[in-house]
């Protein structure tokens, strides 16, 4: 196989969770500009969306959304990528006392027991035919997590990070890799809308926002977050064969965010 050809992903199919919107979309769109056949899931189909036919609703954080996307993907038969980047928090404000017991139970179904179940659906079938790759979407807040409203969320990713340990463990010598990315602050839509909020709400310039979101995470060295497509980039790179012998690895992507090694 030439150089070339090792970044390339002809004829392998692919699904991508939470690809609707931010680096769920972009993973999905990197992914399709290598050659694959990308599915995608989201708990809504965006307007207008271009590949309908690889489009599942379903709410992978409820055994039912899994169960669901699941069949769809298992009748077409066995995957070659899974990469699961859906996630988030809702957590209110105010530290520990704030995160009810529903509050943790939505945090953990939705980025951690989700990944979990659905590796548990579409993996065999990968074990059966002796290859695949599988890319877990962690966050830096499982080494640094943030105490006030993201708790459970920054809980929730170590556990996955953990899990996906031991599943690369178990599954390399079947011939499936498996890798964890773990993103800091991305610049996502989500996040801009954050930023323009937080400079109304505080008269403060878009610039100054932003250094006040990089000073609550002590610094990001780079001085700006990843963009969309760096995530995907770098997901892209995993899921190839120039990643051919990386098993078991979490990659930082945080601008250096995280001052410790």
């Amino acid at each position: 196989m030439s150089m070339p050809d090792r970044d390339r992903l002809d004829g392998r199919r692919a699904l991508v969770t939470g690809g609707s919107k931010g680096s769920g979309k972009a993973v999905v769109e990197r992914l399709r500009e290598l050659g694959a056949d990308v599915w995608t899931t989201a708990r809504t189909m965006p307007v207008g969306y271009q590949h309908p036919d690889r489009f599942i609703e379903a709410d992978t954080s409820t055994i039912d959304g899994v169960a669901s996307v699941a069949a769809r993907i298992s009748g077409q038969g066995p995957l070659d990528i899974l990469v699961h980047v859906v996630g988030g928090s809702s957590t209110p404000p105010g530290g520990f006392a704030a995160a009810d017991e529903g509050q943790w139970m939505a945090e953990l179904n939705l980025n951690f027991l989700g990944a979990v179940r659905l590796d548990r659906a579409l993996l065999p079938a990968m074990v059966e035919v002796g290859s695949g790759v599988v890319v877990h979407v962690t966050s830096i807040q499982r080494q640094m997590p943030l105490h006030d409203a993201t708790l459970p969320y920054a809980s929730a990713k170590g556990a996955l990070r953990t899990y996906s340990k031991g599943l690369s463990n178990e599954l390399a010598r079947h011939g499936i890799r498996v890798n964890a990315v773990s993103p800091g602050g991305i610049e996502t839509e989500a996040y801009e809308g954050f930023v323009d909020r937080l400079a109304q709400g505080n008269d403060l310039t878009r610039e100054e926002a932003k250094q006040s979101i990089f000073d609550s995470l002590g610094g990001v060295p780079l001085g700006r977050f990843a963009s969309t497509a760096e995530i995907a980039d770098l997901v892209g790179f995993l899921v190839s064969d120039r990643a051919s012998s990386i098993v078991g690895a979490e990659y930082v992507i945080d601008g250096g965010t995280i001052p410790t090694i």
